[in-house]
C-alpha cells in the first residue's frame, strides 16, 4: 500500500484559510516550486499510484507538496 502526503493544497473547502493576507505568499516562498498546490497536483500523484506505472511502488508515502519540506531556499 501506498500513501500520497499533499503539503499546502488550496481547495474549495479549505479557501477560507487562504484568505488570510499574506499567507497564500509566505507558504508558496517556501516551496521548491513557488506556489501552492491545487487539487490536480495531488490528483495526478494519486492517479500515478494507482496506474500500471507504479506497479514496483510500494510502501512508500509519497510526498506531493511542491517541496515545502525540503528547507529554506538559499
Amino acid at each position: 500500500m501506498n500513501a500520497v502526503a499533499p503539503g499546502a493544497t488550496r481547495t474549495a473547502a479549505n479557501e477560507a484559510v487562504f484568505d488570510v493576507p499574506g499567507l497564500t505568499e509566505q507558504i508558496a516562498a517556501m516551496t521548491a516550486l513557488d506556489r501552492l498546490g491545487g487539487p490536480d497536483d495531488v490528483a495526478d500523484v494519486a492517479a500515478f499510484l494507482a496506474s500500471d506505472a507504479a506497479r514496483w511502488i510500494t510502501g512508500q508515502v509519497i510526498d506531493a507538496s511542491g517541496g515545502l519540506f525540503l528547507g529554506p531556499r538559499l
